[in-house]
């Protein structure tokens, strides 16, 4: 059976949209699987549902594509829809698979789409590889650890160290790295970063309030005001 690539199309204006959902219809392997048409809409959908490929329009009110691609740091493939070209940099140093200016013909299309299946296959052969639950490998004592993504409560950076704060054990682990440097290795729709100084498994929420969460260990993790849009959507996991 064909693999199917669920799609979310991220964008302000009714014609893009139906530009895209008509791309999306050339091919087989493509599915649309919803719209929003700005990131309140868009983080909503994505803590709710899965998708496999965003495409992401750069200039929208009240939260940019930038500024998505920012807060979301663990979401789908993301191929950028613009009229702009100023934010390409921004684009692909958010891990963006492709940059395509509108109007977007059909053939830049079809490239991008490419790009994003050869990176799913690669991200989906890493994943058969591992056929137990999701770890993360660690140095401790010259030695590498790996302990299940499920245990970790959250991360909390220190600078070029981290705190990684487990729920089976008393005291953080302090490891080597910065949160941007772990992204991929924690690449998993429960964990979201919440201010510039931690990520947090969603799972391990407790309570969600104005500006704070409370994590299941009783410590109460700040959130940072350009992540507060994503309050709305955990409160609701």
């Amino acid at each position: 059976m064909a693999l199917t690539y669920r799609c979310l199309i991220i964008d302000d204006e009714s014609p893009a949209h139906k530009a895209l959902i008509s791309h999306i219809s050339k091919f087989d392997e493509l599915e649309h699987s919803g719209s929003a048409f700005n990131g309140m809409e868009a983080i909503k959908l994505l803590n709710e549902n899965q998708y496999d490929i965003i495409f992401l329009d750069i200039n929208m009110p009240v939260i940019s594509g930038v500024e998505l691609m920012e807060l979301q740091p663990n979401r789908p493939l993301t191929i950028v829809t613009t009229a702009y070209t100023d934010f390409a940099l921004s684009a692909y140093q958010n891990d963006a698979i492709d940059y395509l200016m509108k109007p977007i013909s059909l053939d830049n299309f079809s490239k991008a789409i490419e790009k994003a299946k050869t990176y799913h296959s690669g991200n989906t052969l890493k994943k058969e590889n591992n056929n137990t639950e999701k770890t993360f490998s660690y140095r401790s004592n010259g030695q590498t650890i790996e302990t299940p993504l499920s245990d970790i409560l959250y991360i909390e950076s220190l600078g070029n160290y981290m705190k990684l704060y487990h729920g089976k054990l008393k005291s953080p682990i302090i490891i080597y790295g910065s949160l941007a440097s772990i992204s991929s290795e924690i690449d998993c729709s429960h964990f979201v970063q919440v201010h510039r100084s931690f990520i947090v498994n969603t799972t391990k929420i407790t309570t969600v309030t104005f500006k704070n969460l409370t994590m299941a260990n009783g410590y109460i993790v700040p959130v940072g005001r350009k992540y507060q849009i994503l309050l709305d959507g955990l409160s609701m996991r």
